[in-house]
C-alpha cells in the first residue's frame, strides 16, 4: 500500500539523497520534501527528480507549527523521516542558539503536529529520526559506541540533537507514538555542501587555497558514504523495529590527517598535477573548543537484524565523490559564492 512521507530537509545533502532513493524506488509513494532552504539546502541537488509525478516540494520552516499541520493535512501525512537540521559543529560554536531552534524545538514542532494528525491510529504510522554518532561524546583509543552507550554530548551541536532525541523517545513512551531513531557517523559524497572535511579540502585543492587542519589532525571519524546511509534510512524505515535504536557507520576509521593526504594524493591524480602538490597546502590551524577526539561506531546491530553492509570501500566511495565534484564545478561555484565566502573568512582566517 502506498505511504505518504514527508522527509524534512530533503534540499540538503543527506536528505536529497534519500528523496532520490525513496522517488525513484517507491513509485506508488507520494514523497513530500520540506525544505526551508537555508544556506545548507538546495533544490538542484535534486532537479533528476523534481519533475517525477510521485515528488512534491514544500518550502516550510520546522518552526512554522502551522505551516506543518497544514502540510499534513494537504499531502494526507502517513509518515515522516526528520532530516532537517542545522548540523555543522563550528557553526554551533558561534550561535548555540539556532541550533536549539531549529534542532530541538524544530523536532517538538514535529512531533506535535504528527501525535494531533495521528492519533486516532498512531500504530499505521512511523516518525524517524536521524541522528548523529556526537550525541554519545568522544571514545578513547579503543572501543566503539553502541546503541547502548550513554549520552554524553560535548558541543552545541550534540548537545542539541541529544536532546532532539530524548523527546522523541519520550514521545514514543508518553503517546505510544511508533518512533525509530539511527545514528549515523561523518557521511560524504556527491552534493555535500563544502563546509565539512572532505568537500571543504576538495574544493580548496581545486581552487589551491590552504588545507586548514585542527590541531594536531589525529582526530579520528568513522566515515560513511551518503548513499550507504541512504540504503540504511530506506532498510530501517521499512524493517526496522519501532521504538528502536539502530547505529549506521562505515566500519571505516581515518584520523583526519591521513585522510587528508590520501585526499591530496587522489585529488593530484585525478588534476594531473605533480604527486604531493596538493599535500604543501596543508596547515595547521588553531584547535576548535570541545573538539571530540574520536568518533566509532558499531554497526553491528543494523547489519545482523536488517542485512545492511556499506557497499563500497572508502577509497572507492572517497574516488566517486571528487570525479562528481570535478564534473560539477557550476554546483560548487555557486554554492560557494557570497555568503559562503564571508562564513569561510570567519571560520579559519585568524586561526
Amino acid at each position: 500500500m502506498g505511504k505518504n512521507i514527508l522527509i524534512t530537509g530533503g534540499a540538503g545533502f543527506i536528505g536529497s539523497h534519500v528523496v532520490r532513493l525513496f522517488v525513484n524506488k517507491y513509485p506508488d509513494y507520494r514523497i513530500v520534501n520540506l525544505d526551508a532552504l537555508t544556506y545548507a539546502g538546495n533544490l538542484e541537488n535534486l532537479k533528476d527528480i523534481d519533475q517525477k509525478p510521485n515528488y512534491f516540494f514544500e518550502k516550510i520552516n520546522i518552526l512554522d507549527a502551522e505551516a506543518l499541520d497544514a502540510v499534513f493535512t494537504k499531502h494526507a501525512i502517513t509518515d515522516v523521516i526528520h532530516l532537517a537540521a542545522e548540523s555543522h559543529v563550528d557553526r554551533s560554536i558561534v550561535s548555540p542558539l539556532d541550533f536549539v531552534y531549529t534542532n530541538v524545538i524544530g523536532t517538538v514542532n514535529l512531533l506535535n503536529v504528527a501525535r494531533h494528525q495521528w492519533k486516532d491510529d498512531y500504530s499505521k504510522h512511523l516518525f524517524y529520526h536521524v541522528s548523529t554518532d556526537e550525541v554519545y561524546g568522544a571514545l578513547g583509543k579503543e572501543g566503539l559506541f553502541t546503541e547502548t552507550t550513554p549520552y554524553h554530548p560535548n558541543s552545541p551541536y550534540s548537545a542539541s540533537k541529544a536532546s532532539s532525541d530524548h523527546f522523541v523517545r519520550a514521545y514514543a513512551e508518553t503517546y505510544h507514538m511508533q518512533t525509530v531513531i539511527s545514528n549515523c557517523s561523518n557521511n560524504y559524497g556527491p552534493y555535500h555542501f563544502p563546509e565539512k572535511l572532505i568537500p571543504l579540502f576538495i574544493n580548496n585543492i581545486i581552487t589551491k587555497k590552504a588545507l586548514p587542519v585542527y590541531g594536531d589532525g589525529l582526530y579520528t571519524r568513522d566515515w560513511l558514504f551518503v548513499k550507504d546511509h541512504a540504503l540504511a534510512i530506506d532498510l530501517v524505515f521499512h524493517k526496522g523495529k519501532a521504538d528502536e535504536t539502530y547505529n549506521i557507520g562505515g566500519f571505516n576509521e581515518w584520523t583526519n590527517i591521513d585522510l587528508i593526504k590520501l585526499l591530496c594524493k587522489l585529488m593530484d591524480e585525478k588534476l594531473g598535477r605533480a604527486l604531493g602538490e596538493s599535500e604543501q597546502l596543508i596547515t595547521y590551524v588553531k584547535d576548535r573548543p570541545g573538539h571530540d577526539r574520536r568518533y566509532a561506531i558499531d554497526a553491528t546491530k543494523i547489519n545482523k537484524e536488517l542485512g545492511w553492509y556499506p557497499t563500497v570501500t572508502f577509497e572507492q566511495g572517497l574516488a566517486e565523490t571528487i570525479d562528481w565534484f570535478l564534473a560539477n564545478q557550476e554546483w560548487l561555484n555557486n554554492i560557494t559564492s557570497g555568503n559562503y565566502a564571508n562564513y569561510y573568512e570567519s571560520m579559519y582566517a585568524n586561526r
